[in-house]
């Protein structure tokens, strides 16, 4: 290969996320201000409930626990009087099909930012993370296993998580796994909604959005890209393979053991935007990882390669070991908690936006207890169910409270 190979950079970095723009006043709103921006499904004539009362309660349930449409409804109905008047319903409360009828009526996208938007407000401004002076957003897709759309067809999203604060960032359908490509660039537009822009932002993806297309969509809004390198790119995985490995230092060294296990993760980071390159554009390093278990007694080894469009100086191999293994907080501490805490894959929605929007209010729920400080999500649902009034108070409030 034509390029030389210049050993990664020891620059040290800040101590703690750069601070965010101030959130003003009117950005400080309740969750019944935010939906205002939400459109009302239904003719004028004859309305009956306000759509910010309904959204306001389908948010609050499925906090407290609530899997389903029914539950969400139960939920509102288990409540007293007062309860139910802040929430909007002065004089009685809707029936369950009602409630299913206008939530799978909604534009689950808008609903996302609407729902991730109110929720960046709620996030503490400085996150003091050694190291990650950058925001990070992990996307991966789930498929929605009870779900189905009007062909018959599985429910499949695809996700951007803020791997800092856990607050689920954007969220679109796409048909299939084949489909995710496409969805990208989508993604990245809603997510750049809900930031205002996406300068300096890294993304985080598995070894299927190593894609040119990608990597050209992402530099051009000023944005970087870490990703895994597979077969899927023989020419790519082979130059990485065959790089000098073992003349590059160290760079990182984690040592884990837990569960019955030992696990050591090597990362070794290269410099390769030289005359010549690799066949990836705008790749500025090249990235092993060396993943080393003993289990039982037994011990096995595994290989990962990355490439990164960060110079080194912007990102050490203590940073990427630490983006790549957060990487996994997507699948960890969202898509496993949805399917466990909330039963999502049982959960057989198929009219309408129905499956998007119920799993994005699953979302809204884990980010929000994520921000309150929940580590247990299940624990978290349970105290919110025993504590209605705490709850409401908490996300109607006009400035970020915990509960």
């Amino acid at each position: 290969m034509a390029s030389s190979l210049i050993p990664a950079l020891a620059v040290a970095a800040p101590t703690s996320i750069a601070e965010a723009a101030p959130v003003t006043d009117g950005e400080h709103g309740g969750l019944l201000h935010a939906f205002a921006a939400v459109p009302d499904p239904r003719d004028p004539r004859g309305v009956r409930y306000p759509l910010t009362a309904l959204l306001a309660v389908a948010v609050c349930a499925v906090m407290a626990g609530a899997s389903s449409f029914a539950a969400i409804t139960d939920w509102l109905h288990d409540l007293d009087e007062q309860a139910r008047h802040r929430l909007g319903f002065p004089a009685g409360v809707p029936v369950g099909s009602t409630v299913w009828r206008i939530l799978t009526r909604l534009d689950d996208a808008l609903l996302g930012t609407v729902l991730a938007s109110w929720l960046r407000t709620r996030t503490p401004v400085e996150v003091t993370t050694p190291g990650w002076y950058r925001t990070a957003i992990a996307i991966d897709g789930k498929t929605l296993r009870g779900a189905r759309i009007g062909d018959g067809r599985q429910v499949h999203l695809l996700s951007a998580l803020d791997i800092v604060t856990g607050v689920v960032l954007a969220q679109v359908t796409v048909h299939t796994k084949s489909n995710e490509i496409p969805a990208f660039a989508p993604l990245l537009d809603a997510v750049e909604t809900v930031l205002g822009t996406l300068a300096g932002v890294l993304f985080i993806a598995d070894a299927l959005h190593t894609q040119t297309g990608h990597a050209n969509e992402v530099t051009a809004r000023r944005a970087h890209l870490l990703v895994q390198v597979k077969a899927n790119q023989p020419t790519l995985f082979k130059q990485l393979k065959q790089l000098p490995w073992a003349q590059i230092p160290i760079g990182d060294r984690t040592r884990d053991r837990g569960h019955g296990r030992r696990e050591t993760r090597t990362v070794k980071a290269v410099t390769v935007a030289t005359p010549g390159g690799i066949a990836f554009p705008h790749a500025q390093q090249a990235v092993r990882i060396t993943r080393t278990r003993t289990v039982a007694g037994k011990t096995s080894r595994e290989t990962a390669y990355l490439t990164v469009s960060l110079p080194a100086g912007q990102a050490q191999p203590v940073d990427l070991q630490g983006w790549i293994r957060h990487h996994w907080h997507i699948e960890n501490k969202i898509h496993h908690v949805r399917d466990v805490t909330f039963r999502e894959d049982l959960h057989q929605a198929r009219t309408g936006t129905g499956p998007a929007v119920i799993a994005t209010l699953r979302n809204t729920a884990i980010g929000w207890h994520r921000t309150t400080g929940a580590t247990n999500i299940a624990r978290a649902t349970r105290q919110a169910n025993r504590r209605s009034h705490d709850l409401i108070t908490a996300v109607t409030s006009s400035y970020p409270t915990t509960q």
